[in-house]
Protein backbone atom coordinates (compact mmCIF):
# COMPACT_ATOMS: atom_id res chain seq x y z
CA UNK A 1 0.00 0.00 0.00
CA UNK A 2 1.20 3.14 -0.70
CA UNK A 3 2.35 5.54 2.13
CA UNK A 4 -0.10 7.79 3.43
CA UNK A 5 0.06 11.60 5.26
CA UNK A 6 -2.47 13.29 5.17
CA UNK A 7 -6.34 12.62 5.94
CA UNK A 8 -8.71 10.32 4.61
CA UNK A 9 -10.51 12.19 1.23
CA UNK A 10 -14.11 11.03 0.98
CA UNK A 11 -13.99 9.72 -3.12
CA UNK A 12 -17.25 7.79 -3.43
CA UNK A 13 -20.13 5.77 -1.76
CA UNK A 14 -19.38 1.71 -2.27
CA UNK A 15 -21.82 0.55 -4.64
CA UNK A 16 -20.62 3.68 -7.45
CA UNK A 17 -17.67 1.22 -8.05
CA UNK A 18 -18.76 -1.88 -9.25
CA UNK A 19 -16.52 -4.97 -10.24
CA UNK A 20 -14.47 -4.65 -13.10
CA UNK A 21 -16.37 -1.19 -14.02
CA UNK A 22 -16.16 1.83 -15.06
CA UNK A 23 -13.78 4.09 -12.99
CA UNK A 24 -14.34 6.72 -10.63
CA UNK A 25 -11.27 9.51 -11.97
CA UNK A 26 -10.60 12.24 -9.57
CA UNK A 27 -8.12 15.47 -9.61
CA UNK A 28 -5.47 15.70 -7.26
CA UNK A 29 -2.35 17.52 -7.07
CA UNK A 30 0.52 15.20 -8.29
CA UNK A 31 4.39 17.58 -7.10
CA UNK A 32 1.99 20.77 -6.79
CA UNK A 33 0.55 20.70 -10.28
CA UNK A 34 -3.25 19.08 -11.13
CA UNK A 35 -3.29 15.90 -12.46
CA UNK A 36 -6.39 13.43 -12.65
CA UNK A 37 -6.52 9.98 -10.68
CA UNK A 38 -9.07 6.95 -11.04
CA UNK A 39 -9.93 4.19 -8.58
CA UNK A 40 -11.78 1.11 -9.41
CA UNK A 41 -13.21 -2.13 -8.17
CA UNK A 42 -10.90 -5.53 -9.39
CA UNK A 43 -11.49 -8.83 -7.57
CA UNK A 44 -13.71 -7.19 -4.74
CA UNK A 45 -10.92 -4.47 -3.96
CA UNK A 46 -10.64 -1.11 -4.35
CA UNK A 47 -7.66 0.33 -5.84
CA UNK A 48 -6.33 3.22 -7.26
CA UNK A 49 -3.88 4.90 -9.22
CA UNK A 50 -2.43 8.13 -10.84
CA UNK A 51 -3.99 8.53 -14.15
CA UNK A 52 -0.44 8.50 -15.96
CA UNK A 53 0.90 5.91 -18.31
CA UNK A 54 4.38 4.68 -17.17
CA UNK A 55 5.93 4.87 -20.88
CA UNK A 56 4.98 8.42 -21.26
CA UNK A 57 2.81 10.26 -18.50
CA UNK A 58 -0.51 10.49 -20.26
CA UNK A 59 -3.60 9.97 -19.49
CA UNK A 60 -4.89 6.68 -20.05
CA UNK A 61 -8.51 6.47 -20.31
CA UNK A 62 -10.27 5.64 -23.70
CA UNK A 63 -13.44 7.07 -22.69
CA UNK A 64 -14.24 8.71 -19.18
CA UNK A 65 -13.49 6.37 -16.73
CA UNK A 66 -12.91 3.42 -18.58
CA UNK A 67 -9.17 1.86 -18.48
CA UNK A 68 -10.28 -1.82 -18.46
CA UNK A 69 -9.57 -4.13 -21.80
CA UNK A 70 -11.93 -5.89 -23.75
CA UNK A 71 -11.70 -9.18 -21.38
CA UNK A 72 -11.93 -6.89 -18.18
CA UNK A 73 -8.53 -8.04 -17.02
CA UNK A 74 -5.72 -5.79 -17.40
CA UNK A 75 -5.32 -1.76 -16.88
CA UNK A 76 -4.70 -0.89 -20.75
CA UNK A 77 -3.29 2.76 -21.80
CA UNK A 78 -5.68 3.55 -24.36
CA UNK A 79 -2.48 5.66 -25.88
CA UNK A 80 0.62 3.14 -25.87
CA UNK A 81 -1.62 -0.18 -25.32
CA UNK A 82 1.07 -0.63 -22.09
CA UNK A 83 -1.09 -3.13 -20.20
CA UNK A 84 -0.88 -3.27 -16.62
CA UNK A 85 -1.86 -5.57 -13.76
CA UNK A 86 -5.15 -3.90 -11.54
CA UNK A 87 -4.09 -5.47 -8.04
CA UNK A 88 -0.95 -3.73 -8.10
CA UNK A 89 -0.35 -1.28 -11.31
CA UNK A 90 2.98 -3.41 -12.63
CA UNK A 91 3.87 -3.54 -16.23
CA UNK A 92 2.85 -6.75 -17.77
CA UNK A 93 2.98 -5.95 -21.47
CA UNK A 94 3.32 -3.33 -23.79
CA UNK A 95 6.11 -0.24 -23.66
CA UNK A 96 5.98 0.40 -19.84
CA UNK A 97 9.01 -2.02 -19.76
CA UNK A 98 10.09 -2.71 -15.82
CA UNK A 99 7.50 0.41 -14.76
CA UNK A 100 4.23 0.44 -12.82
CA UNK A 101 1.07 2.62 -11.81
CA UNK A 102 1.60 5.33 -8.91
CA UNK A 103 -0.57 3.95 -6.66
CA UNK A 104 -3.06 5.72 -4.09
CA UNK A 105 -4.40 4.51 -0.81
CA UNK A 106 -7.29 3.55 -0.44
CA UNK A 107 -10.34 2.09 2.39
CA UNK A 108 -13.68 1.40 2.14
CA UNK A 109 -15.20 1.37 5.01
CA UNK A 110 -18.74 1.48 6.17
CA UNK A 111 -20.79 1.95 2.63
CA UNK A 112 -17.82 4.96 1.46
CA UNK A 113 -14.19 4.66 -0.01
CA UNK A 114 -11.67 7.22 1.24
CA UNK A 115 -8.34 7.86 -0.88
CA UNK A 116 -5.15 9.23 1.79
CA UNK A 117 -3.05 11.67 0.66
CA UNK A 118 0.65 11.16 0.83
CA UNK A 119 3.94 13.22 0.37
CA UNK A 120 3.48 13.43 -4.00
CA UNK A 121 -0.55 13.20 -3.56
CA UNK A 122 -2.32 16.05 -2.11
CA UNK A 123 -6.03 16.61 -2.24
CA UNK A 124 -7.29 19.70 -4.43
CA UNK A 125 -8.23 22.84 -2.50
CA UNK A 126 -10.46 25.16 -3.49
CA UNK A 127 -10.91 29.20 -2.69
CA UNK A 128 -12.54 32.01 -4.10
CA UNK A 129 -10.29 32.17 -7.19
CA UNK A 130 -10.37 28.69 -8.05
CA UNK A 131 -8.09 25.23 -7.63
CA UNK A 132 -4.89 26.05 -5.20
CA UNK A 133 -2.08 23.79 -4.10
CA UNK A 134 -2.01 25.64 -0.67
CA UNK A 135 -2.35 23.12 1.56
CA UNK A 136 0.48 20.98 -0.11
CA UNK A 137 3.21 20.80 2.20
CA UNK A 138 6.03 23.58 1.54
CA UNK A 139 3.57 25.36 -0.01
CA UNK A 140 3.12 29.14 0.87
CA UNK A 141 -0.67 30.64 0.96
Amino acid sequence: MAEHLGQAQVLCASAELLERDKAIVFDVMLWRAPARAFALRFNGVVVAYMNRCAHVPSEMDWQPGEFLDADKRWILCSVHGAAYEPADGRCVGGPCGRGRLMPIATEEREGTVYWYPSRDIQPVVFDDAGPSDAAAPGSTP
